[in-house]
C-alpha cells in the first residue's frame, strides 16, 4: 500500500508525457484525488511495518506527505486553467512531471533507508526541473541550471554525510539495517564523531535543497521563473521534503546525545536565513522572488524552532504546515497576478484592489498570514518557537528572532501594500476567474480552520513526530 502512494503519480505521469492534451488533464486531477485517498488511508488505517524496509509510515513522514497530497489536490485544478490562459506549447511536459514531481517527493516522504531517501530527493530535482525550463526562456535557462548544479552538488554532499553515518555504525560494530528506525534504536551505540561529521554533511547538503543560506542561491531564481502551480509546489512541498531529511538526522543525533551540538547548527544557520531573506526583501522589485525570499525566512523559522526543541519542536512542525497552505496560497494568487498584469514586477502592479478584488483579497489575506498576524496559524506557530527558545535558554536567539522577523515584515508590508493600493493600472489583459481564485482560498481557509480546530489524528501525528526527542506542547 506504502508503496502504491508514489508508484501510482510515477507511472501516470509517465504515461501523461504521450497523452493529448484534453486527456492528460483528466488524469492530473484523477491522480491528486487518488493519491489524497491513499494518502488517508495511510494515515488513518495502515498499520506500521515489523520488519525493517525501505519504506515506512512514520509520523514526521506521513505528515510532510499529508501537506504534500492536500496542497496537490489545490493546485492540480489551478494548473489546468491557468495553462489554459498560457497557451502553453509544452503542456503534455507540464502535466506529466507535475505527476512525477509528486512521486518522488511522496518517496522521499515514506523512504525510511537513508540511500532511498537521497535518491528520492535526487529525483524531485530532476523531475522538478522541466516545470522551471517550461516557458523555455534566457532566465529559465539560468534558472533550470542553477537549480540543478546547485542543488546537485548538495545533495552529493548529503550523499557523503550518510557515508560518513554509516561509517559510525561500522566503527560501533553493531549489526542493524541501514534504516532510520534501525539506527535510531542503536544511537547510543554509533561512533559520535563520524555521526557529527555526517550531521554536518548532511545539514549543508540537505539545507541547499531547504532553502537554508548561505546555500539558498538557487531558489529565488527558480521560484520567479517556474509557471506559479509549479512555485507552489516547490516552496509548499519541496522544501519540505529536504527538511524532512534533516530532521530524521537530527533526531539521530539527540537519540544519541548529541542534540546540542546539532541544535546548535540549526539555530545559527535558521537565524542567518531569517536574516538573509529580510534583506533581500527590502525593495524587492519582483514580487515572486519575494515570495521565494520568504520561503527562505520561513525554512529558517523551521530550522530554528527545531533547534531550540521543547515547545519549538511543535511550533516548527505546525508551522510547517501553515507555511505551506499559505506560500501555496499565495504562489497562486501571484500567479493570478501574472495572468492580470502581465509581468512580475511590483511597480507595474498596482491598482490591486481596484482591478482585481478577488485576487487582491487573497494575496493581502495570504500576506497577513505569512507574517504572522492572527487569525492564521504562523502566528501560533511563531509565537510557540519564541516561547519554546526562551524556556530552553536561548534569549539570544529568541531576541535575533524577533528583531529578523521585523525586517521581514516591514519590507513585505511596503511591497503588499503598494500591490494593492499604488497609482491604478488603465486595464488588466485576463479578468479574474472564480476557477482561479478559489484554491488559493481554498488553502488559506484551511490554515484558519486548522488555527482555532485541529483534527485529533493531526494532532496526535505531530505528538508523535516530535516526542522522541523531547518535543512538547506544555513547555
Amino acid at each position: 500500500m506504502l508503496e502504491a502512494i508514489f508508484f501510482l503519480p510515477l507511472l501516470t505521469g509517465l504515461l501523461t508525457l504521450c497523452l493529448p492534451v484534453r486527456s492528460g488533464r483528466v488524469v492530473l486531477m484523477a491522480v491528486a484525488l487518488l493519491h489524497l485517498g491513499l494518502t488517508g488511508f495511510c494515515w488513518l488505517h495502515a498499520p506500521a511495518p515489523h520488519l525493517p524496509t525501505y519504506f515506512g509510515n512514520g509520523p514526521a513522514g506521513v505528515l510532510v506527505l499529508l501537506v504534500i497530497s492536500f496542497i496537490f489536490v489545490c493546485i492540480a485544478p489551478y494548473s489546468i486553467f491557468y495553462m489554459r490562459e498560457q497557451e502553453m506549447r509544452s503542456e503534455p511536459i507540464f502535466l506529466g512531471c507535475m505527476q512525477l514531481f509528486l512521486g518522488t517527493m511522496s518517496m522521499a516522504a515514506l523512504a525510511d533507508h537513508p540511500i532511498v531517501l537521497w535518491i528520492a530527493i535526487e529525483a524531485t530535482t530532476l523531475a522538478s526541473a522541466p516545470l522551471i525550463f517550461i516557458n523555455r526562456s534566457k532566465k529559465a535557462l539560468e534558472a533550470t541550471w542553477k537549480y540543478v548544479l546547485i542543488c546537485s552538488v548538495g545533495i552529493a554532499l548529503a550523499l557523503l554525510g550518510f557515508f560518513f553515518i554509516t561509517l559510525a555504525l561500522d566503527r560501533a560494530g553493531i549489526d542493524v539495517p541501514l534504516t532510520f528506525s534501525a539506527l535510531n534504536e542503536a544511537a547510543r551505540q554509533l561512533d559520535p564523531l563520524w555521526l557529527r561529521t555526517g550531521f554536518i554533511f548532511v545539514l549543508i547538503g540537505f539545507g541547499t535543497k531547504m532553502g537554508l543560506a548561505p546555500m539558498h542561491t538557487w531558489l529565488p531564481d527558480a521560484h520567479s521563473e517556474a509557471p506559479s502551480p509549479a512555485s507552489a509546489l516547490l516552496s509548499g512541498a519541496l522544501l519540505n521534503c529536504a527538511f524532512l531529511g534533516i530532521y530524521k538526522v537530527h533526531c539521530l543525533m539527540v537519540l544519541a546525545g548529541l542534540g546540542e551540538f546539532s541544535g546548535s547548527l540549526l539555530i545559527g544557520f535558521g537565524l542567518l536565513s531569517i536574516a538573509v531573506a529580510g534583506i533581500f526583501i527590502l525593495n524587492q522589485p519582483d514580487y515572486k522572488r519575494m515570495l521565494a525570499y520568504s520561503s527562505i525566512e520561513n525554512m529558517g523559522v523551521i530550522a530554528l524552532g527545531i533547534g531550540v526543541g521543547g515547545l519549538g519542536l511543535y511550533g516548527a512542525m505546525l508551522h510547517l504546515i501553515h507555511h505551506s497552505l499559505l506560500k501555496s496560497s499565495l504562489f497562486l494568487s501571484a500567479g493570478n497576478l501574472v495572468l492580470g498584469f502581465g509581468t512580475k514586477l511590483v511597480a507595474q502592479c498596482g491598482g490591486m484592489a481596484r482591478l482585481l478584488p478577488r485576487t487582491c483579497l487573497g494575496f493581502f489575506a495570504g500576506f497577513l498570514g505569512i507574517s504572522g498576524l492572527p487569525p492564521f496559524g504562523i502566528f501560533v506557530s511563531e509565537l510557540m518557537i519564541l516561547t519554546g527558545a526562551i524556556q530552553t535558554g536561548h534569549p539570544i536567539a529568541a531576541g535575533l528572532f524577533i528583531a529578523a522577523l521585523v525586517l521581514v515584515v516591514a519590507g513585505f508590508a511596503r511591497i503588499a501594500t503598494d500591490m494593492a493600493f499604488g497609482p491604478v493600472r488603465e486595464e488588466v489583459l485576463v479578468p479574474e476567474q472564480t476557477v482561479r481564485i478559489v484554491p488559493p482560498l481554498a488553502l488559506l481557509a484551511t490554515s484558519v480552520l486548522l488555527c482555532v480546530w485541529m483534527p485529533e489524528p493531526l494532532y496526535e501525528t505531530i505528538t508523535s513526530t516530535i516526542a522522541m526527542i523531547g518535543g512538547t506542547l506544555h513547555g
